[in-house]
């Protein structure tokens, strides 16, 4: 394999393991402010020591992000020096505000939450986790903006053979990088919910700590359900976006040659990419894809073939992926539901315990299946209809060197990944505490 593809590989094997820990921290830490200012409020111990068992669970999988996420930044100057200089006056100014503002925020009330439990008073303690939670997700947003920027540039001028900043303004308010963000987080709360209704589910099959388990189920229960009926909604907005500014990622999505009016939406395909056209299709709907891009079954839709076939992506991938990810969504609303109306009769429901068990990889692959449609859909374009990620790649790396860091990366990403799932198994296993003797046990 040439240079270019080795370091494709090897940024989407950093990305895709550390976007493994991103999202549980997104949402956890919603999900613990919650449950601590439930403490607050009533005064329960029991929320007290939810939020430190889901606490414990959260530091875990903070710590491992925060190191699988530094390495990728590091990237951008060995691996893509080229697209570090020519769009680095952009991209760089937007990642430097993620870290001087977010991050910094984000790690010190954490480090103030993880040592206070006993020495600020429990209203402060709870705003410091509320802190923690509201600079995680800031954090989010302005990394997806500069991956918004890279979908869909605005606020830029060419000057100098360089894409300079032009409109701040523009980049960080356009449309489509609310749209990335609020699709992402929306992911990001469902993996949390799913994982904390999981691993609650192995306790209530095992009969253990049922009253703590059983409000850690509903509490994470009715949060997924939120965020799962949101997704799909927000989901079909945001596809209509990219049928607006990537014509060719929508096309690649549903395997779409032939530009048409009254395009039909195909269930299920199974794409032939050197003969244009698709071998088999399951459960073609007529002007369902017009209706659903453009919200008119009169529409037209381009086709592939309408398109060069160099700035064309990878068909098959990006349409399985993009099938994947919605089936996905579509389950994620029917367990919830589904748990919604069994939620005050956990115990003698062994089925849904045992499938929210299982579930819990569920939203993970849904996730990265939702990234590969984003990133490999862009392709051939690192920055979309700007540059081209052949031109992005340095030009003074070798292959066997971009190989030697590509597979040290995958031996110790995977150590760590063994260490870091070892630890969260085993404390998500072990249980909470024991409540103390004077605990309010009751409500």
């Amino acid at each position: 394999m040439d240079v270019l593809m080795l370091s494709r590989l090897q940024f989407a094997a950093a990305t895709f393991f550390h976007f493994i820990f991103v999202p549980l921290t997104l949402g956890l830490s919603i999900l613990v402010a919650i449950m601590e200012t439930k403490f607050v409020r009533t005064g329960d111990e029991e929320y007290r020591r939810m939020a430190k068992f889901w606490g414990k669970i959260f530091i875990i999988n903070f710590a491992v992000g925060v190191v699988t996420g530094i390495t990728l930044e590091f990237q951008f100057g060995t691996n893509w020096a080229r697209y570090s200089r020519y769009v680095g006056d952009i991209f760089g100014s937007i990642l430097a505000i993620e870290a001087t503002l977010a991050f910094f925020l984000e790690s010190t009330f954490l480090a103030v939450w993880i040592f206070g439990w006993n020495r600020l008073s429990p209203r402060l303690h709870a705003i410091c986790i509320w802190l923690v939670a509201f600079a995680s997700n800031l954090s989010a947003l302005w990394i997806l903006i500069a991956n918004a920027w890279m979908q869909h540039p605005v606020g830029y001028v060419l000057r100098h053979g360089r894409a300079e900043l032009d409109n701040f303004l523009a980049v960080v308010t356009q449309p489509f990088a609310f749209q990335i963000f609020f699709h992402t987080i929306s992911g990001a709360y469902i993996l949390a919910g799913f994982f904390v209704m999981g691993v609650s589910a192995y306790h209530l099959l095992r009969r253990q700590n049922t009253e703590f388990f059983t409000k850690s189920f509903r509490l994470a229960l009715g949060f997924a359900l939120i965020f799962s009926l949101a997704e799909l909604v927000q989901g079909h907005y945001h596809a209509g976006e990219v049928a607006k500014i990537q014509p060719t990622k929508l096309a690649a999505m549903e395997s779409f040659w032939e530009t048409q009016a009254h395009a039909p939406q195909v269930l299920f395909a199974i794409p032939d990419e050197g003969n244009e056209r698709n071998v088999l299709e399951i459960g073609r709907i007529p002007g369902l894809l017009s209706l659903l891009a453009y919200h008119t079954p009169a529409a037209t839709v381009k086709g592939l073939k309408d398109f060069p076939k160099e700035d064309r992506p990878p068909v098959t991938l990006t349409f399985v992926a993009f099938r994947l990810m919605v089936g996905l969504g579509v389950l994620f609303v029917v367990l919830t539901v589904w748990g919604w109306f069994r939620r005050h009769k956990l115990e003698s429901s062994p089925a849904l315990l045992r499938v929210m068990l299982y579930a819990i990889p569920l939203p993970y692959i849904a996730l990265q299946a939702g990234w590969i449609v984003t990133e490999v859909g862009r392709q051939p374009w690192i920055v979309y209809d700007l540059m081209k990620t052949s031109d992005a790649v340095s030009p003074v790396l070798a292959a066997y060197q971009v190989g030697l860091t590509f597979a040290a990366f995958i031996v110790v990403y995977g150590l760590l990944g063994l260490v870091a799932f070892y630890l969260i198994i085993k404390h998500a296993r072990r249980g909470p505490e024991p409540a103390p003797a004077t605990a309010k046990l009751e409500g």
